[in-house]
């Protein structure tokens, strides 16, 4: 089997890399690669591509993800989120082949207290949002096989992440106010490119299969809550914290203004995905624990 993955380089696709290796030959492109155009702006290129390789499993980890730089950028944030997956789509129709595709919960308005459901009407507040949904309704109205995978608070430990900039901050400040009327669930790219690598090798036996799925780990917190289980375990393995636990402040999303807002509700119900797929999902706190492991012991 011949798999072509867009996006090698950002958390997700890195993981993918790994995950997907045992499945069948990879071909994993990013946007400075050379000998195959992995650049979404390029869309002739994309195409050119995906015919010249002529897989049996195209991997979408590419995206667009400066939600506030989209509010500035609609048209490139479009290209790369909504027209290339189109194509991407158009391409696996022509050819028999699956997409994967990587959504977001940016899909949905955010209110409300309730697990978003894959059948939940959808109402994106942003640019980033309605670029997510564009491509999602592009890659469904191609008709062809395709697995699209919406998930929330993405992390990893390669590059930065809110964990990061939370311990920087804390060895840095007194005091620190952390947003809390947020509620979603860290959900780790080695969770994603896993659980991806396991849906794929069962869906290629049911194409019934085919469909959108909400992939999230289990449980939900407030980024403020997050921000404290990530300090206290700094502070537990003899990092050096300057923050008082009490000095850790809840605010609300109003006292950070962006230019683009953001959903107060990223809960996303996950039975669909462990039901189809017979899977578990972890709790958060599994992942997140994991990965501080890593970063602190470097």
């Amino acid at each position: 089997m011949k798999i072509l993955l867009f996006g090698k380089n950002g958390q997700v696709g890195w993981e993918l890399q790994r995950s997907l290796s045992p499945l069948g030959e990879v071909v994993a492109l990013g946007t400075d690669s050379r000998n195959f155009c992995g650049d979404f702006t390029n869309l002739d290129g994309i195409v050119e591509t995906v015919r010249t390789i002529a897989p049996d499993v195209i991997v979408n980890a590419a995206a667009y993800t400066a939600v506030d730089k989209a509010e500035s950028e609609p048209d490139l944030s479009r290209t790369i989120n909504a027209l290339a997956p189109g194509l991407l789509a158009q391409e696996a129709q022509r050819s028999g082949a699956w997409l994967i595709h990587y959504s977001s919960d940016y899909v949905f308005d955010g209110s409300g207290d309730k697990p978003w459901q894959e059948t939940d009407p959808v109402a994106p507040l942003s640019v980033y949002g309605k670029s997510k949904l564009e491509g999602e309704e592009a890659i469904r109205a191609s008709g062809c096989l395709h697995l699209i995978f919406r998930t929330s608070w993405v992390y990893a430990a390669r590059g930065g992440n809110f964990a990061k900039t939370m311990l920087r901050l804390a060895a840095e400040r007194d005091q620190l106010t952390v947003i809390n009327d947020q509620i979603g669930a860290p959900t780790g790219a080695d969770l994603l490119a896993d659980i991806t690598a396991h849906a794929i090798r069962v869906a290629l036996q049911r194409p019934k299969m085919s469909g959108v799925y909400h992939l999230a780990a289990s449980g939900q917190t407030s980024w403020h809550d997050y921000a404290r289980y990530v300090i206290e375990f700094a502070r537990q393995a003899g990092i050096k914290i300057k923050v008082a636990p009490e000095a850790i402040q809840p605010v609300p999303t109003s006292a950070f203004p962006l230019p683009a807002p953001r959903p107060k509700n990223s809960r996303l119900d996950t039975c669909k995905l462990q039901n189809t797929f017979s899977l578990n999902l972890p709790h958060w706190q599994s992942g997140i624990t994991r990965m501080l492991t890593e970063i602190l012991e470097k």
